[in-house]
């Protein structure tokens, strides 16, 4: 490597970090949605429902695909969305099987069109020592947390990619970037989310596709029902209408990570230069990390 080489490399990540800078005081400008196909997986309640309604008050004009397995709840997210004055059409479907995904994906190319905005939200959480669950549980944590994002992008990424225009927004969890105890196979499955998410930006760049962008969401507990006991002596329980609020702002703003609440990123960058030991501690401290609650589950 020559020094001319060196310079540039050097020069290139200084602009690069400068233009992260100001961007992080004076945010982009939000993109507009008008008259595109937004798709939404577990919108039936919590932050998928929130997330309905924050896209159709952010752009009215946008074609809101409601997936989730309840269909009456499903159902109940449509009607809110048309109350606002938004357009929504609502699908029965079971993101755990992929052969479902495949067939309710061809009603809605059928039915709507392609999908611009693909937003995976979907997630079960059981919350358990590993020791004390079932296979199936660990196996259903995966399907519905993270193999069902591979489904629903390899079902809609093509057309994106011949445009080179779309979306994929993935909501993973703080546990993604810090396991904890008694959600063992759920940290886990989120932890592959943010991979999946980041290695799929670059691949689009790689792949001469820059106008598909990517997003990962990583909320800290959120009040959805799905985790019974969370504890955090200092921080408190987000509602689904605060990560609904910052996922869509960011997704708008084409952020490749948003942090709920924002000033996570900034802990973590700390943290990231602390001793392992430090990290526990802290952890410890603020006793972070929930319950156990495998038992008050429905076992299906």
């Amino acid at each position: 490597m020559g020094l001319m080489e060196v310079v540039s490399f050097l020069f290139n990540v200084t602009v690069l970090w400068f233009q992260a800078f100001i961007a992080v005081i004076f945010p982009p400008a939000r993109k507009s949605l008008d008259g595109q196909v937004v798709l939404i997986t577990g919108a039936g309640h919590g932050i998928g429902r929130e997330l309905a309604l924050e896209i159709t008050r952010a752009a009215p004009r946008a074609k809101l695909v409601l997936w989730d397995l309840n269909k009456e709840n499903n159902d109940a997210t449509a009607s809110q969305v048309k109350e606002l004055g938004g357009e929504a059409y609502s699908y029965a479907c079971d993101v755990s099987k992929s052969s479902e995904i495949h067939s309710v994906a061809q009603k809605v190319r059928q039915d709507v069109g392609e999908v611009d905005v693909l937003i995976n939200n979907a997630g079960i959480l059981y919350g358990g020592a590993l020791l004390d669950m079932e296979e199936k549980h660990i196996r259903r944590t995966f399907e519905v947390n993270t193999l069902a994002h591979f489904w629903t992008a390899r079902e809609f990424l093509p057309a994106m990619m011949e445009k080179n225009r779309g979306h994929i927004v993935n909501i993973a969890s703080m546990s993604a970037k810090g396991g904890t105890a008694f959600l063992v196979d759920y940290s886990a499955s989120k932890h592959a989310v943010y991979g999946m998410t980041e290695a799929l930006g670059e691949e689009m760049r790689k792949l001469g596709k820059p106008g598909v962008k990517t997003t990962v969401v990583c909320p800290m507990f959120v009040n959805t029902g799905l985790c019974m006991f969370p504890k955090d002596r200092f921080g408190k329980v987000l509602t689904p209408e605060e990560v609904a609020t910052a996922t869509v702002d960011g997704m708008l703003r084409n952020e490749e990570y948003v942090f709920v609440p924002r000033p996570l990123w900034l802990s973590l960058r700390i943290t990231g230069l602390l001793p392992v030991r430090v990290n526990q501690y802290i952890k410890e401290f603020g006793e972070i990390g929930i319950e156990p609650q495998y038992q008050h589950m429905k076992k299906d």
